[in-house]
């Protein structure tokens, strides 16, 4: 074990260098006193404040730093001298492993994946939490059976956040399971600090950094996680927030410290019982006074980072008093890489009456003039009705009353349309059945989709095939480019959507060209025994509005595909028939 001359030696150099660089960091630029600071690589700081760091932020790193260094002073004390039991040992080494373990810098630990930082914190907290109903001297059964009830609660958090990024189901999920849990981990720290009170071999200085401990963390609750207002706040807060975190550590190292001291510790001078008494007070009223701000202070609820942003419920899913925050979310998102519409260091205030605003507008160019004033990004894109239906309801719905419908609603509005449109397409050859078919509106992006596809979706080169018969379409005239296991129809006209039929025949049927204004015959091939026409997929806009048969009715092989085209008062109409054949040639039965 080492001397105390030698801890102090450590504690100095260790303390020392971290205010060394903290102003090092100050002279060279923001990102080293990040680095100094924080403990994580300077790219991070860029990602914080791409524009460097505001004063607020700068002077909140310099004391972080005071009051890192004040901290790591109190951690790194020598452990106390004297007898330890076999279990009080494994304590005592547990509990400097919980240490080194927040000490090291955060990003090597990020580099591990997020499930073995999980496990590996489940696993050392129910050793340490076992040792602590073995070691503390509870002094009632009643006191030592709640500990393991509330040790019970947070493990099960631990274990539910291990599950989560396992991506296995969770032991509960929703904000009140999330707050309990936490609150479960809360009273522990709680109950321990009791113990150790009633142990009597814990001095009041540690049993003042648990209770230290218990007033951050009751600070982070109504702050993170009630509010979000700590990852979604200023970046001031965050830092001041990681620095006041290591109060815990303290703690933790100061229980392993003095687990083999007997009897009563030596009482506190009464001016440092009344400072802690100060600090704990403070610590305990400041959740409250967090919460509390004049009416004109600027009120942020999302930023552009704010995970609920990328939810996008529909306009007629949202209670009234959440219509608001889910257009901050659109304002302020920043989905896809594209700036967002409105900045940062706009309140929600004043968005929301910029968003009435752009309501009342009648044009673009009175959008772009709000937008350019509120110190928008991209203010030539004006706002979407899509964004706006959200603040103002009652301005868009009298235009656009399909922005005002929920989830539930539009999915029935678009079933019934594709309903509607595929009645309007009728079977050209109802007297020829064929052994299988199929006769649906073909829905395609206006002025964007070539035509749709016949092809073996199960081949492994289908991805290649469709982009070879893509390539070929506009060989000639017929606008059929074939592939192997893919044919890509074109359309003739500029549509948006065709009639479209689909037979299959075990044998070839009669031609019957009349009527019609262009008939092709190629060949194809499955390769899998699959031959089909893509369908409308969930919450897609191209595809075939009904259910497509197999057209491949004889399995693996050659078939002949004969496509019938004619555009008359009713639209585009085409008839695809298929049926077994080797021949590979290609026929123009009606040029």
């Amino acid at each position: 074990m080492l001397s105390d001359s030698s801890w102090r030696i450590i504690r100095i150099g260790l303390v020392g260098l971290v205010l060394a660089a903290a102003v090092a960091g100050l002279v060279i630029g923001d990102a080293w006193l990040w680095v100094a600071v924080e403990w994580s690589p300077p790219a991070y700081a860029e990602f914080y404040a791409r524009d460097g760091f505001d004063t607020p932020t700068a002077v909140a790193l310099l004391v972080a730093a005071l009051v890192k260094a004040a901290l790591l002073w109190l951690i790194l004390r020598a452990p106390a001298p004297g007898p330890l039991d076999r279990r009080a040992k494994a304590l005592r080494r547990l509990l400097y492993l919980a240490v080194v373990y927040t000490l090291v810098p955060w990003y090597p630990i990020a580099l591990l994946p997020d499930a073995v930082d999980a496990a590996f914190q489940l696993a050392l907290w129910t050793a340490i939490d076992v040792l602590y109903l073995l070691v503390i001297r509870w002094r009632s059964r009643m006191l030592r059976a709640a500990a393991g009830a509330m040790f019970a609660v947070e493990l099960v958090g631990m274990a539910n956040e291990l599950l989560d990024e396992l991506d296995l189901p969770e032991l509960g999920s929703g904000g009140i399971v999330e707050l309990g849990l936490i609150l479960g981990g809360l009273a522990a720290t709680i109950i321990t600090v009791v113990g150790q009170r009633r142990d009597g071999r814990w001095s009041r200085g540690t049993q003042a950094a648990g209770w230290l401990s218990v007033g951050v963390y009751a600070l982070v609750i109504p702050l993170n996680v009630l509010f979000g207002r700590i990852s979604s706040g200023h970046l001031a807060m965050l830092v001041m927030m990681d620095a006041v975190g290591l109060v815990s550590t303290v703690w933790i190292a100061a229980t392993a410290r003095e687990l083999p001291a007997e009897g009563h510790p030596a009482d506190l001078p009464p001016a440092r019982r009344r400072m802690i008494r100060v600090a704990v007070a403070a610590v305990a009223v400041l959740p409250i006074t967090a919460l509390i701000h004049p009416e004109q202070t600027p009120h942020l609820t999302y930023t552009g980072w704010s995970m609920d942003c990328y939810d996008g419920p529909s306009f007629g899913d949202l209670k009234p008093a959440e219509r608001h925050a889910a257009f901050l979310c659109r304002a302020r998102s920043t989905e896809g890489g594209v700036p967002p519409m409105f900045p940062d260091s706009l309140s929600d205030q004043e968005i929301l009456a910029y968003g009435r605003a752009l309501c009342r507008t009648k044009d673009r160019d009175e959008q772009e003039a709000i937008l350019t004033r509120a110190g928008s990004a991209r203010p030539a894109w004006g706002a979407d009705p899509w964004d706006l239906v959200y603040v103002c309801p009652e301005i868009v719905g009298a235009t656009r009353p399909e922005l005002l419908r929920s989830t539930t609603e539009t999915e029935a509005a678009n079933a019934a349309y594709i309903a509607e449109e595929n009645a309007k397409c009728r079977d050209p050859w109802p007297r020829t059945k064929g052994v299988v078919q199929a006769t649906a509106k073909y829905f395609l992006f206006a002025d964007g989709d070539p035509g749709y596809l016949v092809h073996d979706p199960e081949d492994e080169a289908a991805d290649e095939a469709a982009e070879q018969a893509m390539d070929k379409v506009y060989d000639d005239s017929t606008l059929i480019g074939v592939a192997s296991g893919a044919v890509l129809i074109g359309h003739f006209e500029d549509v948006v959507d065709l009639c479209l039929t689909v037979k299959a025949f075990r044998t070839p049927p009669p031609q019957r060209t009349a009527g019609w204004e262009q008939v092709n015959e190629v060949s194809i091939v499955s390769r899998s025994g699959q031959l089909t026409v893509p369908e409308m997929g969930e919450g897609g806009d191209v595809g075939a509005g009904a259910p497509m048969p197999n057209l491949a009715i004889t399995g693996k092989g050659r078939y002949r595909l004969r496509v019938y085209v004619r555009v008359n008062d009713a639209g585009e109409e085409h008839l695809v028939v298929v049926f077994p054949g080797a021949s590979r040639k290609r026929l123009k039965l009606k040029p």
